[in-house]
């Protein structure tokens, strides 16, 4: 006997699958409805393997993988629609942030808020500040904020330097911006690390007389350089960042502006003009010293001093 009900259910599946489209293949229980679905219907196509269940509130319109898009509107579903924001990486990430592996959906949601846990969902309660929330489409921080957040959260300073610098070289955000915003996110997370790297990445080349590297060579024990010292080479005079009297050694320490255009052929050319004269050249970009100091310091140790140092102490993060 023919089932009567069958081309309703095709129409209704379609209905369905093209709103679902908007949310990364996934809806809630409450949209199912306002389209047509009882909760018996829904609990048909679960049983008959054509959609799963995500939680309480969540359905996956398909048996296989739920994709990134899906699993960040699960989160703020299962958390707390209308409450719960996506935050921190995860949100750099739905706007295009690559590099940066994360396993949880981060969300944050304000800090008196009452949420279920979730599987695979990080909850972080946060005081909300005027112009975070974005107002269309899927409900996440700006990118500023997020990008705060997202070091603050990190597991490790080198993961806090990692998200601050690939934010900005992927133009989600400027450092500037950035910094403008770290004065009105209050995060609790390793603040002091935030602020620098925030301005080694808005200051670029700007931030060795900040620096103060010869601080930093008493700190190691190393001899007190020259900065600023002036070459003239083939291609005109250049003036050298840090060079040691009595030494072949010189260190460039390059900022965010290095990383920019065409400033890496132009540091390579000024590099070689150096090297080709018997000088030793370390380069030293300003946000690796942050996260890596000991090491770097150590390699400069060694080629002031002409010969190995010891094994540089345990690194941050």
């Amino acid at each position: 006997m023919p089932d009567v009900h069958r081309p309703a259910r095709r129409l209704l599946r379609r209905a369905a699958a093209a709103a679902a489209e908007e949310f990364g293949g996934v809806l809630t229980m409450r949209r199912l409805a306002g389209l047509g679905y009882d909760h018996s219907a829904i609990r048909r196509e679960i049983d008959g393997d054509r959609w799963q269940r995500l939680g309480t509130h969540t359905v996956a319109l398909h048996t296989g993988g739920v994709s990134d898009e899906g699993r960040r509107w699960r989160a703020v579903w299962e958390v707390a629609e209308g409450v719960a924001l996506v935050d921190g990486v995860s949100s750099l990430q739905a706007v295009g942030l690559t590099g940066y592996h994360e396993p949880v959906v981060h969300v944050s949601v304000p800090r008196n808020a009452q949420c279920p846990e979730a599987d695979g969902v990080r909850i972080h309660r946060v005081t909300r500040t005027p112009g975070e929330v974005q107002s269309c489409g899927l409900p996440r921080t700006a990118p500023e904020v997020a990008t705060l957040r997202a070091a603050a959260w990190a597991r490790s300073d080198r993961q806090a330097a990692l998200v601050l610098c690939l934010a900005v070289q992927q133009r989600l955000t400027t450092g500037h911006r950035l910094l403008s915003t770290f004065r009105v996110v209050r995060n609790r997370g390793r603040r002091p690390f935030v602020r620098q790297v925030l301005r080694d990445v808005a200051d670029g080349a700007q931030s060795l007389g900040e620096l103060d590297f010869a601080v930093l060579c008493r700190r190691y024990d190393i001899p007190p350089p020259h900065r600023q010292v002036l070459r003239r080479t083939a291609r005109g005079r250049i003036y050298l960042d840090v060079r040691w009297a009595g030494s072949r050694l010189v260190v460039e320490i390059d900022g965010a502006g290095h990383r920019v255009g065409l400033s890496v052929t132009d540091d390579n050319l000024r590099q070689n003009e150096v090297s080709l004269t018997g000088d030793v050249v370390l380069r030293i970009d300003l946000v690796g010293l942050r996260v890596h100091e000991p090491a770097f310091m150590a390699q400069v140790r060694s080629g002031v001093l002409g010969r190995p140092t010891p094994p540089p102490p345990a690194e941050r993060g």
